[in-house]
């Protein structure tokens, strides 16, 4: 069995979740099966997308083997990210009903997929990751922390997200300004650039943002933001499922995250879990409580990349056998 993976990871896309997502699956594979990385050849068994812009398309199109993709955008989380999601999100039908199956990678996704796109071959497979490469680095936490003036005694509150409202970008700008105690960290920046929805507004109420707020933009060594925090916050209105938030499990961060349904389907109640942001209370930031939530950590286990790669190959033999 041959697969090669097609992920358009060029640019600014490279930090996107998806192709994250597909290089964390992809060098699983490596170990398993005869598997390829955005390969030019068209004579491979299967081939699996994890994006459809024009490049994956006109190698669809070419390509002999069973086509599959993993549906990590929906229309659903365009809003709140794009500037003008409606001119994308037709897209999605067309394109998603011409593939042999679909992979979502939640079951809220998969329900998204079925009845709002009528999809009938669609499979459920968590992302994943190495959990292996994700343990605190105290030095690197120090350093992360000595760059961006952080004192050791200071909690410290990170995100790590596109800087879009789907993300929660307002809520974390006024959650901060109320609780000047703590230091809150967004990494991350705008891979759509102005395309990205209310850029212009978001950088300007960055500008005016409180003094205990720190935005990073891209940071090479994420390992280090990670040991540096106290808290992970999710302040996300919407997730396909969150590669971030796994790594952050992983390293054993304790996560206050907004009370969505995919959170709950994929992590149950070993997360501190929020209605809006008036409900984010100082308790919330308790560090007995948060050394509580750190035992529950361990539910990332289930989403090591081992465990998933091993389900899709057996999705691949299936799919190779109909």
């Amino acid at each position: 069995m041959r697969v090669n993976l097609v992920v358009e990871d060029m640019g600014p896309f490279k930090y996107l979740g998806c192709a994250t997502a597909a290089k964390n699956l992809y060098n699983a594979l490596r170990e398993k099966i005869n598997v390829g990385w955005n390969d030019k050849s068209v004579d491979y068994d299967i081939v699996h997308f994890h994006t459809f812009g024009p490049i994956s398309l006109w190698y669809k199109k070419r390509s002999r083997g069973k086509k599959i993709i993993t549906a990590h955008s929906t229309p659903r989380l365009n809003y709140g990210n794009l500037a003008a999601p409606s001119l994308v999100n037709w897209l999605y039908k067309p394109i998603y009903k011409s593939f042999d199956h679909v992979i979502a990678v939640s079951e809220k996704c998969k329900k998204e997929l079925e009845k709002e796109l009528g999809l009938k071959k669609v499979s459920v497979i968590y992302n994943g990751i190495d959990i292996k490469r994700f343990s605190p680095d105290k030095e690197k936490g120090k350093r992360f922390r000595e760059i961006f003036k952080i004192a050791d005694d200071e909690l410290l509150v990170l995100t790590i997200a596109q800087i879009t409202p789907r993300k929660g970008v307002y809520d974390f700008l006024d959650v901060a300004r109320r609780f000047p105690g703590f230091r809150f960290v967004w990494v991350g920046g705008f891979p759509y650039g102005p395309f990205s929805k209310d850029y212009f507004k978001i950088k300007k109420l960055i500008s005016m943002k409180s003094k205990n707020c720190v935005f990073t933009g891209f940071v090479p060594d994420i390992v280090g933001a990670y040991s540096a925090a106290d808290v992970f916050f999710m302040p996300s209105y919407a997730e396909g499922h969150s590669i971030v938030m796994l790594e952050a499990l992983a390293m054993g961060l304790p996560i206050l995250a907004r009370d969505l349904e995919e959170f709950r389907e994929e992590f149950g109640n070993n997360l501190i879990y929020f209605k809006d942001k008036e409900d984010v209370k100082e308790e919330m930031f308790d560090r007995k409580l948060l050394e509580e939530y750190k035992k529950k950590t361990k539910v990332v286990k289930k989403f090591d990349i081992e465990r998933v790669a091993n389900e899709h190959v057996k999705l691949y033999e299936k799919l190779l056998k109909s």
